[in-house]
């Protein structure tokens, strides 16, 4: 495989050393001249060891173009759409683009999802957690008919964002990216999104169906230059009537990674972080008595499982896959009818036949 990065942050980084794991050749590309340097002297030797010598260091203007089998986009959101639009002229095979996929205005959903099948690429959104072995587990233990009738799901990403400062220590603070603005991907609707995503894919496996009302309140930090969400509350129902919440914020310490599916017979937790290195699932059935069952993990590991997964869903042996563009689109959905209904102050219905648009979200 011959990988070309776009983004020598954070996420370029990990997804550069995820793919070099797998033994493919990456290409690593940032507007910014520093951000490559960085990348290669403090960012990826000071999180793997050393740098790694095979990988590619381009800007845009020096970068080959085509012949990639797989484009990665890891830039901030709001330059997510314009990119995948370009990279699909480049005739990839596969484009992975980091979550959120876009930003809450929806704008050019429906043009690169379009794009997409006209050009035969297969399009995929980073929700790495959905993939992972816990994950996969909890979804086994749905498919079991472990709780009974299935009642409520609840699903929590509460983290303050210390922790994504600490890994991008040239931010001095939400308002020197992204983060600190709403409207352009951040904020905890947007950079916590993977709670809203889980929900959806346990709510698919029990064949809920999608999301058709959300009810939210949000906290709104304006001023001293930001705009920006530091708490989420969702309520969701699903076109099959699946009623559960989501909480999402960026203030919580200690963090909480954990969703509950309740039935009438019993229940399933998902516990991100539940030791040091390790995930876990807690369940219990009709008789009562409680398993836990850990899953080791390390942060490289979700970037590796999730490139693993990609290779498997293009390669014929998993045709379809959580992760594919139309989920993460899905998610961006909650994510602006959230923002709609806490703004108008009342329900917003999701209008699934309009597509991927803010046409789409009804009051």
């Amino acid at each position: 495989m011959k990988i070309k990065m776009l983004g020598a942050g954070s996420i370029g980084n990990h997804l550069s050393h995820a793919a070099r794991c797998l033994g493919w050749s990456v290409d690593l590309i940032d507007i910014d001249p520093a951000a490559l340097k960085r990348a290669r002297d403090e960012i990826y030797p000071g999180r793997y060891g050393s740098w790694d010598d095979t990988i590619g260091l381009f800007t845009p203007d020096e970068a080959p173009k085509g012949g990639y089998d797989m484009i990665l986009v890891g830039t901030p959101p709001d330059s997510h759409m314009p990119l995948a639009l370009n990279a699909l002229d480049e005739e990839p095979r596969v484009i992975l683009i980091e979550k959120p996929v876009c930003t809450p205005d929806l704008d050019n959903a429906d043009t690169l999802l379009a794009k997409a099948k006209a050009k035969n690429c297969r399009l995929f959104v980073g929700y790495d957690h959905i993939v992972g072995a816990a994950a996969d587990r909890f979804c086994v233990l749905i498919d079991k008919d472990t709780v009974g009738e299935i009642q409520t799901l609840d699903v929590e990403f509460r983290e303050h964002w210390g922790g994504i400062f600490a890994a991008h220590p040239w931010l001095s603070g939400p308002s020197d990216s992204y983060l600190g603005f709403w409207r352009r991907g951040g904020g905890s609707a947007g950079e916590h999104s993977h709670a809203f995503n889980l929900w959806q894919h346990f709510a698919h496996r029990m064949g809920k169906g999608r999301v058709s009302r959300v009810t939210a309140t949000l906290d709104y930090v304006e001023g001293n230059g930001v705009a920006y969400d530091r708490l989420c509350l969702a309520n969701l129902e699903t076109e099959a009537g699946l009623i559960g919440r989501v909480v999402q914020d960026v203030v919580t310490r200690p963090v909480r990674k954990w969703a509950r599916l309740q039935g009438s017979e019993g229940f399933i937790e998902w516990l991100c972080g539940y030791k040091p290195g390790k995930d876990a699932v807690r369940y219990a059935g009709k008789d009562g008595d409680v398993t836990i069952e850990t899953f080791a993990k390390t942060r490289p590991d979700d970037f590796i499982l999730e490139l693993r997964h990609i290779a498997a869903a293009t390669s014929g042996h998993a045709s379809e896959s959580p992760l594919a563009l139309e989920r993460g689109l899905e998610t961006m959905m909650v994510v602006a009818a959230s923002h709609r209904s806490a703004q108008e102050g009342r329900a917003i219905e999701i209008d699934w036949s309009n597509g991927y648009s803010s046409q789409s979200l009804k009051g």
